[in-house]
């Protein structure tokens, strides 16, 4: 992905030079179950973490250490900068275009091994996730050595980019009211239709960050569609399932399959039309 020479977004945080000396005692370990259910990365994690981490306190003065970042930290966080630009002008252009008001900017912080947000603290066990109560996407980017190593995704700053825009689908959906909606439609739900408004909401935000890459067409690079439908493929549910236990349950399935999850970004990719990604009726009716 071309990305040199864009602003300064004004919007991302940089946290990575402090880190906590203890992982949160409470917070970290409770989160790390929780991510595990949630399929790594790709969800609206402050929906849950936000409940869960209701009535847990702690120390609001941890002890800190701090370093220099290396230069190829500051060139990552630069690149992020540069994605978070994109989707600022990007999607304040398609909210005109809509009619859909003025965009509100997401945030962005970058951290190592712990966070604290405004859905609780969470350790890098979370991967990338999105708080709806703050509006910030957190990010711990050696979350992408995983994706590559584990997972099995080719990896490329591409993939970076596609998951930014996965969660920036995510803040999409809560300025259009789109996630207050689900979490009362599972309110009233069976775990397995909970289980299905999940999935899809989860494949609209893969829709979502194809419809960015479709505008941002003018800074791809041959290779990062491919990236980006690779890290898609490597966290479907099915996939990790396969993985983790050796067999797939699709009642289980909180983010979609491997499938599912690239047809959506390339459906939002080809069309570049916001208007295209009801998941919702698609998979429910």
């Amino acid at each position: 992905m071309k990305w040199k020479g864009r602003r300064k977004s004004g919007n991302l945080e940089d946290r990575r030079g402090m880190s906590n000396k203890g992982k949160f005692a409470a917070g970290g370990g409770i989160i790390a179950v929780v991510v595990v259910l949630l399929q790594m990365f790709g969800g609206d994690t402050g929906q849950v973490l936000a409940p869960i981490l209701e009535g847990v306190t702690q120390s609001s003065s941890q002890p800190t250490e701090e370093r220099e970042l290396t230069e190829q930290e500051i060139e990552l966080g630069e690149f992020m900068d540069a994605v978070l630009v994109d989707t600022e002008d990007i999607w304040s252009q398609i909210f005109k275009d809509n009619n859909l008001g003025n965009y509100k900017e997401a945030g962005m912080v970058l951290f190592t091994d712990a966070v604290r947000t405004g859905c609780g603290n969470a350790s890098s066990a979370s991967g990338p996730f999105y708080c709806p109560t703050d509006q910030k996407l957190y990010m711990d980017l050696s979350f992408f050595d995983e994706l590559r190593t584990r997972f099995g995704a080719k990896g490329g700053d591409f993939a970076m980019a596609y998951v930014t825009a996965h969660e920036i689908g995510h803040h999409v959906q809560t300025l259009l009211g789109t996630s207050q909606k689900v979490r009362q439609m599972q309110q009233q739900s069976s775990a397995a239709q909970a289980n299905q408004l999940s999935v899809a909401q989860e494949l609209q935000a893969d829709f979502y960050a194809g419809v960015w890459a479709h505008h941002n067409k003018e800074y791809l690079e041959e290779g990062d569609i491919e990236e980006a439908l690779s890290a898609a493929n490597a966290v479907g549910d099915d996939a990790i399932q396969k993985r983790t236990q050796g067999s797939v349950q699709p009642d289980s399935f909180t983010h979609g399959t491997s499938e599912q999850r690239m047809h959506w970004f390339m459906k939002g990719y080809k069309t570049g039309d916001i208007r295209q990604g009801d998941t919702f009726s698609e998979l429910l009716n």
